[in-house]
């Protein structure tokens, strides 16, 4: 920070204003001294050995297939995704949805209301186990602490 003497014949000699203006100079030196650094690094970072690689042969990978959510609601009503369904035919309605696929590789999404009974739940986990879905993951919300 700077200062400034008041007046021109130097009038009040003990009377000292605050200059607020930013010296940019400091930042400025820095900043080319970085580029500079920048500059003569970046060719050394280059490799200069030739080599003739081979192809990469790799098969494209698959896109993973959509989730698939089961929601129980505190009224005990099941949806697969947006669609209701029942504990009786949710079976196969799933197997509708994942069509080819092997149910037992097929991983299940589990959203269940708070105010649902443990009874409800474990009777659509029962229901899954028997169609022969047995990768079940749980989704919960997370805490906002």
């Amino acid at each position: 920070m700077g200062a400034k003497l008041s007046g021109p014949g130097g009038g009040d000699k003990f009377k000292i204003e605050q200059n607020s203006e930013i010296n940019v100079t400091p930042f400025v030196d820095v900043m080319l001294v970085l580029l500079i650094i920048f500059m003569v690094a970046a060719p050394l970072a280059t490799v200069s050995v030739k080599l003739d690689l081979p192809p990469a042969v790799a098969p494209p990978s698959e896109n993973p297939p959509k989730p698939i959510y089961i929601s129980i609601q505190k009224d005990s009503d099941v949806f697969i995704g947006d669609f209701p369904t029942s504990v009786d035919t949710m079976g196969a309605d799933l197997n509708k949805q994942i069509g080819t696929r092997n149910p037992a590789k097929e991983r299940i999404y589990i959203r269940a209301d708070k105010g649902v009974r443990y009874g409800d739940f474990m009777e659509v986990m029962n229901s899954l186990q028997d169609s022969g879905f047995y990768s079940v993951a749980l989704v919960g919300e997370e805490n906002q602490s």
